[in-house]
């Protein structure tokens, strides 16, 4: 069995940590070749990998792969041929080869490998929303105002003795509180159970999900997503962008949230009627906090940016080492037992 690892630069500008996971999962089983190229390598592979008729595994991370070139590989068994970052398919003159040869070729089943990072930023955001954790470190940074907790005038439930939430929006903590979440997902059902464990009523709404996917969160089921949203204290679309789920939340239920309401985006932005959800974030009617906007990058005068009831981060929730390693795993699992 001989196994060949090839990294581009470019994949790892996208996915760091991934060949190197790779690298480690195939050397515990035994002999491994890793090659990282060069930027600008224009060799293909079966120029690159000395006798090719000789290799069994093969992980191609983005180098230069040809359907005639992958002919050359005529002892492969396995393979994972990643050629562009995202998006997993790959040529179908490539694909042809590959079936004719009977080469099992492995694909990600789902995006499950990031799901326990998104989510756990999701929970992260939800606690910065309610507690205006951003908002106060960036206002003691430029002034002593915060450190005053003497309230102004004759009213303490604006401000008092360290007390430094906002009470016109959903504020305090998480038990108790109302959460609907759209989707039941890799990532809607992990927050769900974060939110669960931590005191919340939690409200699920998902047509395609199996019942386990709401009960072993502790979420109830909700059939009919504009009941999702009329009580909703804390409201997390939490479903992939897909020709089905873009404006899945419309201008309508977006309206429907309640008065005060923190809207939690963690996943994509365009599942939402990002119009109403800014409409109604600038006449001070709901709260958002979000990792995911309708602009990438938000331009610096975008009238979110700094405001008292808006949370905001620039698209960080999946990546970490971790979910750059697991991204590895979930495919090296799908290998044959060497």
């Amino acid at each position: 069995m001989r196994t060949v690892i090839v990294v581009n630069p470019a994949f790892e500008i996208v996915w760091p940590w991934t060949a190197d996971r790779f690298h480690s999962l195939f050397a515990a089983q035994g002999a491994v070749e890793f090659t990282r190229l060069e930027r600008g390598e224009s060799r293909t592979l079966e120029q690159l990998i000395e006798e090719p008729g000789s290799v069994t595994r093969l992980v191609s991370l983005m180098a230069p792969v040809t359907a005639d070139g992958m002919r050359e590989f005529s002892s492969l068994k396995e393979a994972v041929i990643i050629t562009q970052p995202y998006d997993h398919t790959i040529p179908e003159d490539l694909q042809q080869v590959l079936t004719e040869a009977g080469v099992k070729l492995y694909r990600h089943k789902s995006e499950g490998y990031w799901g326990q990072s998104v989510s756990e930023f999701g929970l992260a955001l939800t606690l910065c929303g309610l507690r205006r954790i951003p908002q106060t470190h960036h206002e003691i940074i430029t002034s002593l105002q915060e450190w005053d907790y003497e309230p102004a005038g004759d009213n303490p439930k604006r401000r008092g003795h360290q007390f430094g939430d906002n009470p016109d929006f959903t504020s305090g903590t998480v038990e108790g509180k109302r959460i609907r979440i759209v989707g039941a997902g890799n990532i809607a059902s992990r927050y769900a159970s974060f939110v669960h464990m931590l005191g919340a009523d939690v409200a699920a709404w998902d047509p395609f999900a199996a019942e386990p996917s709401f009960h072993r969160t502790g979420a109830r089921k909700e059939w009919h997503l504009d009941r999702l949203v009329q009580d909703a204290e804390i409201f997390a679309p939490m479903v992939p962008l897909t020709p089905q789920t873009q404006g899945l939340i419309t201008a309508e239920l977006i309206y429907a949230l309640p008065k005060g309401c923190l809207v939690v985006l963690v996943t994509r932005a365009d599942v939402c009627d990002m119009k109403a959800i800014r409409e109604r974030v600038l006449k001070d009617e709901i709260s958002l906090a979000a990792d995911v906007f309708d602009i990438e990058p938000l331009p610096l005068a975008d009238e979110l940016l700094g405001r008292h009831n808006v949370v905001h981060t620039p698209h960080n929730a999946g990546r970490t080492i971790q979910s750059n390693e697991r991204w590895a795993e979930q495919l090296f699992q799908q290998f044959l037992p060497a």
